[in-house]
């Protein structure tokens, strides 16, 4: 028997990413059901060869549900999840909602699959944020190896972050610039178009945004809590993926050729770092593909035990669609989950 699988969210960016990557891995479900507001019922989503017809979150009955992979915002997010909860469906939820409640895993399974088996205490598991999602899949293997004290991370975020209007922006602002008319910024504080932002989220009274305390808090919680953190996170004209420079230090001696080794034998990690010209990763390239890329591995001689490199992964993927559904994956493969209908 498989599983039934709800996709919470079904018209946005990641919802649509949700169910194309449930075809591509062959997810074990024996039906699929997308769901979305009110505005969007009737609204056609693609399912691998099958086309679905959104339902309305509101009105449906998860009681024969497994899994609820959510999609559709915080206020969303907190106001349903444990509804869903409560009629024994578990939800991964892709929100910052229930990223910092200490009942409720923060997972990238390729790093601390083990705080599943907590998840049944509100039937909910979280997604962390996408930049940090690709960060602690590249730090684990490290951490494991030479035990990271220090990260130093400054992110270059495309615009897919924030949604589809973000995204639509983008392609409107730099017609504009190309045509001579007028660029209008909406979803963004300033023109993306051609240019870097250098906020993302809200400002907080310490001077980091949102964004970046995101990534301070959830690297703590999924990887360990003594590592320090401090980031800058920027917005970039890049419809797709997001790239991360990246200076570590380690309490042990750590040489690029021992980090390139151990990076190379990483679960969901991909390392192109030749010293030469075009022998890295861009976001380009990462797009539409499932591993963390690494490139740029070299020592930093500034501070003892030091490590700097380059970073990029797709963030409606790995860093939101992906990461979900392996959520899903692992809670199966480690048996911590039943189908009702078996169940029944």
């Amino acid at each position: 028997m498989g599983y039934k699988v709800a996709v919470v969210g079904a018209t946005g960016n990641v919802g649509r990413e949700m169910l194309d990557i449930l075809a591509e891995r062959q997810f074990p479900a024996d039906e699929v059901v997308a769901l979305a507001s009110s505005r969007s019922i009737g609204t056609e989503v693609s399912y691998g060869d099958k086309t679905l017809k959104c339902k309305h979150l509101d009105t449906y009955d998860f009681s024969d549900v497994d899994i609820a992979l959510m999609s559709a915002g915080g206020d969303v997010s907190k106001a349903w999840s444990p509804k869903i909860g409560a009629q024994k469906c578990v939800v991964i939820d892709n929100s910052s909602a229930w990223r910092y409640d200490a009942d409720v895993p923060l997972v990238v399974p390729e790093v601390n699959a083990d705080a599943l088996k907590d998840f049944g205490r509100k039937n909910i598991i979280a997604n962390p944020n996408c930049s940090t999602a690709q960060l602690v899949v590249a730090l684990k293997p490290l951490h494991d190896a030479f035990i990271v004290k220090r990260v130093v991370v400054s992110t270059y975020q495309s615009v897919s972050g924030a949604g589809k209007d973000a995204m639509d922006e983008l392609f409107a602002q730099t017609r504009a610039v190309f045509v001579s008319d007028q660029v209008e910024s909406k979803k963004f504080p300033k023109r993306i178009a051609f240019n870097l932002i250098p906020q993302i989220d809200v400002f907080m009274e310490d001077g980091f945004t949102k964004e970046e305390w995101k990534m301070m808090a959830e690297t703590k919680k999924i990887l360990d809590p003594k590592i320090k953190l401090t980031a800058t996170c920027v917005r970039v004209p890049v419809f797709i993926s997001h790239s991360e420079s990246v200076n570590v230090e380690f309490e042990k001696p750590v040489t690029a050729d021992e980090a390139r080794n151990i990076l190379r034998e990483a679960p969901g990690v991909l390392v192109i770092d030749k010293r030469e010209t075009g022998g890295y990763i861009t976001p380009h390239e990462a797009a539409g593909e499932d591993a963390t890329y690494i490139s740029r591995i070299r020592e930093d001689a500034t501070v003892e035990n030091g490590l700097a490199f380059w970073c990029v992964s797709d963030n409606l993927r790995k860093g939101a669609a992906l990461n979900a559904v392996q959520i899903a994956e692992a809670l199966i493969n480690r048996k911590l989950l039943t189908p009702k209908k078996k169940a029944a």
